[in-house]
C-alpha cells in the first residue's frame, strides 16, 4: 500500500522500492525500447523467464510467514483479532483512514486463520501429540519451498541467458548490415576505432546489462514487492512505518550513479579514440619504425591509457561504495525497528518476521542498487548503437527498381554535377561512352578521376545531371543489380583472411572450383598459386602480406575475371608495382579488358597507351578527349603530363 499526498491508499509496485526509481526506469526504458525489436522475436521464452522469475519471487515472499508459522505454532500468541485491532491507535490522527485501515487489518486477519485452519492438520503445534501428516508437513515444507524457489530461479535465469545470447547475436549481425547499407560518405568521416566499438564493445556492454541485469531486474524487485505484500499483510502498522524508512537508500545511489554515467560517457569516447590510434599505429607500423616515431606514438596511446584509468577508477570508486552504504542504511533501519518496537509496547517476537523480512530483501536491494549502476554504464552504449541504427544512407535505394539487362549499348554522362560538402569537383561534366570502347581518364591528383568512377559505381549520387546505363537512371536501378555489371582492380588489393580460392570466389560468390581455376588461369595465376604450399587451399593470410605485390594483383585480376561483368574498371590498377610486375599484372589486364568495355584511371600514362579514347580532368571538367597520339599532337595538358614523365620522345620515335 502507498499513501500519497491526498491521504488515499494505492498499491504499491517494485518501482516504489526502487533505489534510483526515475533515472533507474529512463535507462532501463532506453534500454529495453532499444532490444525490445529483438526480444520479441523470443517472447514466448522472454516471457515464460519472466513468469518464472516472478514465481521464485513470490517464493521467497512465502518464506517469511513460513518460518513465523512455525514459530507461532512453537508459541501460540494470546491476543485476539480484536485486541490486535484495538493496536492501531496511531490513526486516530487520520480519521478520514482509520476505518478503512480497520477494515483492512479485520480482512487480513481472516485471511490467515482461513490459510492457518487449511495448514492445521499438516504442521505440528504446541500440547498436541505429532501424528504422520504433520511430521511429514514440517519436513517437507522448507525444502519443497526451497526446491521450488532454487528451480524457478534457475530455469528464470536460463530462458533470459538463453534469449539474451541470440539478442545480442542478432544485434552484432544488423549493425554490421546497417553499416553495410550506408554510403561511404559515412565511413569517410567516422573513425574505424568507433565503428569496430560499436560492433563490439557498445553491443558488449549491452550484452552484460541484459544477461546480468534482466534475470535480476524480474527477481529482485518483485521479491522486494512480494516481501512487503506478506510483511503488510501481517503487520500493516509497522510496515508502513518500515517503507518510510527505506527512500534512505535512493539519494546516494542515486549520485553514484550520475558519476558513473559521467564517467562511462568519457570512457567510452576515450576507447574509441584510443582504438583508432592503435589501428593507425599497426597499419602504418613501417613508417612508424621508418621514421623512429615508436616513443611518439606510445606516448599518445598511454595518454589515452591514463584517462582510461582515471575514468575507470572513478567507476570503480563509485560502485563500490554502494554495498557499504546500503549495508549501513540497513543496519540503521533494524535499529529504528528496535525502538519502535519498545515505544509501541510490542512483544520481541512480533519484530521476528521484520528481521527475516530485512534479511530477505538485503541481497535483493544490493543488487538494484547494482542494477542501477549497472544501466548507468549500459546506457551510454544503447545510445551509441541507436545513432547508428538511425542513420540512412545518402544513397538511397528506389521504391521500384528497375532491374536492368546486361549492358549493351552506352553509358551517358548528362551534365554531371558533384560536390564533397562545399566544394564542387565535378563541373557539368556530359559524354557517351558505347558499349565496349576502352576509356583512359587522366588528369592532375584532384581533378575528379576518382569521383567519377565513384559515381559510376553509385557510391554517391551526382549533386546536378544523371548518369544512365543503357539508357536507364542509375538511381532508378537497385545498387547491387548495378554493380553486378561491374568488376573493379584497384591499386589498394584487398584480400580477406580466407583462402585463395574464397578469395577470388568473392568476386561472384557461389563460382564453382572449375570457374575459380579458370578465372586464375586467365590471370596468369594459376601457375603461382599452384606453387605455393596448399594451393588453392592455401589461406591468405591478413592483408596478403604472404603474396607479393604483383602476387596480389592478379588474384585481384582472377577475381575481376570470374565475376565476368561487362564493365571492367580500372583504378590505378599497376600504380604501386615494380616495372617486372607490372609487366606481369599488365598482360593480365589486357586479357581481362578484352571484349569489355573499359574505364581506366591511371598516373602513369604509359598504360594507357592501348586504350581507344582518353578523357582529361581539369578542376573537375573533361578539357581533353581523344586517343593517346591525338593528345600527344595536341600540344595541351595531356602532352604537358607526358613530358613530365618522360613519354614524348619515346613515342615521337615509334610514331615516325
Amino acid at each position: 500500500m502507498h499513501i500519497n499526498e491526498e491521504g488515499s491508499v494505492s498499491a504499491l509496485t517494485p518501482a516504489h522500492f526502487s533505489p534510483g526509481n526515475e533515472e533507474l526506469m529512463s535507462n532501463l526504458r532506453d534500454i529495453l525500447r532499444f532490444g525490445w525489436p529483438y526480444l520479441r522475436r523470443y517472447r514466448t521464452r522472454f516471457f515464460l523467464g519472466i513468469l518464472l522469475g516472478l514465481l521464485f519471487s513470490a517464493v521467497n515472499g512465502a518464506l517469511v510467514p513460513a518460518f513465523k508459522v512455525i514459530m507461532d505454532r512453537l508459541d501460540p500468541p494470546t491476543q485476539t483479532l480484536k485486541e490486535e485491532v484495538a493496536k492501531v491507535s496511531y490513526l486516530d490522527k487520520f480519521p478520514r483512514l482509520k476505518k478503512p485501515f480497520e477494515a483492512l487489518e479485520m480482512s487480513t486477519k481472516r485471511f490467515r486463520e482461513e490459510v492457518m485452519t487449511a495448514l492445521d492438520v499438516w504442521l505440528p503445534k504446541a500440547h498436541r501429540k505429532l501424528d504422520s501428516r504433520q511430521i511429514a508437513g514440517v519436513l517437507l515444507l522448507f525444502p519443497l519451498l526451497m526446491a521450488i524457489r532454487g528451480f524457478t530461479g534457475y530455469l528464470s535465469s536460463y530462458c533470459l541467458g538463453w534469449v539474451t545470447e541470440r539478442v545480442i547475436n542478432n544485434m552484432q549481425v544488423d549493425v554490421l548490415k546497417k553499416l553495410h547499407s550506408l554510403s561511404i560518405d559515412y565511413f569517410n568521416k567516422s573513425k574505424l576505432g568507433d565503428l569496430t566499438a560499436r560492433v563490439q564493445s557498445d553491443t558488449a556492454w549491452l550484452h552484460r546489462s541484459l544477461n546480468l541485469g534482466l534475470s535480476d531486474l524480474i527477481k529482485e524487485p518483485s521479491t522486494v514487492f512480494f516481501v512487503f505484500v506478506v510483511l503488510f499483510l501481517m503487520d500493516a502498522k509497522m510496515t508502513l512505518f518500515l517503507l518510510v524508512l527505506l527512500p534512505a537508500c535512493v539519494l546516494p545511489v542515486v549520485i553514484l550513479g550520475k558519476k558513473i554515467r559521467r564517467a562511462s560517457d568519457r570512457s567510452v569516447s576515450t576507447k574509441v579514440s584510443q582504438s583508432s590510434l592503435l589501428f593507425e599505429i599497426l597499419t602504418g607500423i613501417r613508417v612508424v619504425k621508418a621514421f623512429g616515431l615508436e616513443a611518439y606514438q606510445a606516448e599518445r596511446f598511454g595518454d589515452h591509457a591514463h584517462d582510461l584509468v582515471r575514468y575507470g577508477v572513478k567507476s570503480v570508486q563509485a560502485k563500490e561504495l554502494v554495498n557499504p552504504i546500503i549495508e549501513t542504511v540497513t543496519a540503521f533501519i533494524f535499529g529504528v525497528l528496535v525502538i519502535f518496537l519498545f515505544v509501541s509496547g510490542r512483544e520481541p517476537k512480533e519484530m521476528m518476521p521484520f528481521v527475516l523480512g530485512l534479511v530477505a530483501v538485503y541481497t535483493p536491494f544490493k543488487k538494484i542498487a547494482n542494477l542501477h549502476i549497472l544501466f548507468e554504464q549500459s546506457s551510454a552504449g544503447v545510445r551509441r548503437l541507436g545513432q547508428i541504427l538511425e542513420e540512412q544512407p545518402t544513397v538511397v535505394e528506389p521504391s521500384q527498381p528497375i532491374k536492368p539487362a546486361r549492358f549493351s549499348h552506352s553509358i551517358e554522362l548528362d551534365q554531371v554535377c558533384f560536390g564533397y560538402g562545399g566544394d564542387t569537383v565535378l563541373r557539368g561534366v556530359t559524354l557517351t561512352i558505347p558499349a565496349g570502347q576502352k576509356v583512359g581518364v587522366a588528369g592532375e591528383s584532384g581533378s575528379g578521376k576518382s569521383t567519377l568512377l565513384n559515381l559510376l559505381f553509385r557510391f554517391y549520387d551526382p549533386t546536378s545531371g544523371s548518369i544512365r546505363l543503357d539508357g536507364v537512371d542509375l538511381r532508378s536501378m537497385h545498387t547491387a543489380d548495378l554493380r553486378h555489371q561491374m568488376a573493379l582492380v584497384s591499386q589498394e588489393v584487398v584480400l580477406f583472411d580466407q583462402t585463395v580460392a574464397e578469395n577470388i570466389a568473392c568476386g561472384r560468390l557461389g563460382a564453382s572450383r572449375s570457374d575459380i581455376e579458370e578465372a586464375a588461369k586467365a590471370a596468369f595465376a594459376h601457375d603461382f598459386i599452384e606453387s605455393i604450399p596448399g594451393g588453392y587451399d592455401a589461406r591468405v593470410t591478413e592483408r596478403g602480406s604472404n603474396l607479393s605485390g604483383g602476387q596480389r594483383q592478379r588474384l585481384a585480376i582472377a577475381r575481376a575475371f570470374v565475376r565476368n561483368a561487362p564493365i571492367l574498371v580500372l583504378d590505378e590498377a599497376t600504380a604501386s608495382l615494380d616495372s617486372k610486375s607490372e609487366s606481369e599484372v599488365q598482360r593480365s589486364i589486357d586479357a581481362l579488358a578484352e571484349h569489355r568495355t573499359v574505364f581506366c584511371v591511371a598516373h602513369r600514362l604509359s598504360t594507357l597507351i592501348n586504350m581507344d579514347r582518353i578523357l582529361v580532368l581539369e578542376k573537375g571538367r573533361i578539357v581533353e578527349d581523344g586517343s593517346f597520339q591525338e593528345l600527344l599532337k595536341k600540344g595541351g595538358l595531356f602532352a604537358a603530363m607526358a613530358r613530365r614523365q618522360g613519354i614524348e620522345s619515346s613515342i615521337s620515335g615509334s610514331l615516325s
